[in-house]
């Protein structure tokens, strides 16, 4: 049985090009992230892959980013299933500030703090503790139990929502998994064995 999860952040946003944060705001993707976006696509289908179903948040850079990616592997109009589950971890006050006059306004220490820290918030927003709490039963719940039926699933998300997924399936640590990089567009192809780990990890890039 082939117990395929893909898991994909989306492609380059206006705000990620304008270097503020964004967080549950809901900016389009750049030309960069719509040109990253169909280039995971075609390696996915130069591998052959297709999928049952699809996963993604309810903001408009994840989903524009699998629409994308669908049109790509001649998969339009695939179920797709949109949960706020898997929203970008919320940035509460400092959502739509440039990350520069941020670090100017509290200092370079504090904003690193609510950045790479795992359990601090910023004022008003989320830990990236409390996007794994939400993630995390939400994967196990709807998504987990797809793949281990056999179904191919692909999910489209966001850089901190992702970490929470990755956390438990490559066994990063509260101390480690701030610190992981996520492409934007870029494929991670996980193939999971029957007790739920991973057997093979694998990501595409030209």
């Amino acid at each position: 049985m082939e117990r395929l999860l893909v898991l994909v952040r989306h492609g380059q946003s206006e705000w990620n090009k304008q270097n503020l944060f964004t967080g549950w705001r809901d900016p389009g993707l750049t030309e960069l992230g719509v040109e990253e976006a169909v280039r995971g696509g075609r390696l996915l289908k130069e591998r052959g892959l297709s999928f049952d179903i699809a996963f993604t948040s309810v903001l408009t850079r994840a989903q524009k980013t699998l629409d994308l990616i669908l049109g790509e592997i001649d998969q339009e109009g695939l179920e797709t299933l949109s949960d706020q589950a898997l929203n970008e971890r919320d940035y509460g006050d400092l959502a739509g500030l440039n990350k520069d006059d941020a670090r100017a306004k509290w200092g370079e220490e504090q904003v690193h703090i609510w950045r790479r820290s795992y359990d601090v918030q910023p004022p008003g927003g989320e830990s990236l503790r409390d996007t794994v709490a939400r993630v995390l039963p939400y994967y196990i719940r709807e998504i987990q139990p797809r793949v281990m039926r056999g179904e191919r699933v692909i999910v489209s998300a966001h850089g901190n929502s992702l970490r929470a997924l990755i956390m438990v399936l490559d066994g990063y640590t509260p101390e480690t998994i701030p610190s992981l990089e996520l492409g934007t567009g870029i494929p991670m192809v996980y193939r999971l064995n029957a007790d739920t780990t991973v057997a093979s990890r694998e990501i595409l890039e030209d």
